[in-house]
């Protein structure tokens, strides 16, 4: 137990994970002036936590194991693998979800009896800017953890 609670590399990653997710429900805050909890557990949005997670991962594995380590070539097609497809596939899917409540609430309008489907989630993947700036949180958070620890 003592080596988990120890793993720096694990522990960076995953606060890098609850940063972002804590600035994404600041940035919604100041943008709407009204706290939505639920954005510290919702995917998409800025910044990306997925991105921050998997850069602040790569970089704890490059600065413990080194750059030239299986570990960190490992770290780093994983962390691309998520950002790939956070911008494309999930994205994807939050423009598919966009249209189709679209449609719903055309079918409401035409159809006012029937059923009535749940809205489709959304705010599903990132943006490129939304995963640069998750992924150089990333970075620089574990940059300044292992600095400072």
């Amino acid at each position: 137990m003592h080596e988990l609670l120890a793993n720096q590399v694990l522990w960076t990653a995953i606060l890098a994970s609850v940063l972002a997710q804590l600035i994404k429900l600041l940035i919604y805050y100041w943008m709407e002036r009204r706290w939505e909890w639920e954005r510290l557990a919702e995917t998409g949005g800025m910044p990306s936590s997925h991105s921050a997670t998997v850069a602040a991962l790569a970089t704890g594995v490059g600065i413990t194991e080194g750059l030239g380590s299986a570990y960190f070539a490992i770290a780093v097609v994983l962390a691309i693998i998520v950002m790939y497809d956070a911008t494309g596939i999930r994205r994807a899917a939050g423009l598919h979800a966009a249209r189709l409540n679209d449609l719903f609430e055309e079918f409401r309008a035409v159809f006012q009896q029937g059923p009535k489907p749940e809205p489709l989630k959304e705010l599903l993947g990132h943006t490129y800017l939304e995963v640069a700036v998750g992924a150089l949180l990333g970075i620089g958070f574990a940059l300044l953890s292992f600095a400072l620890f």
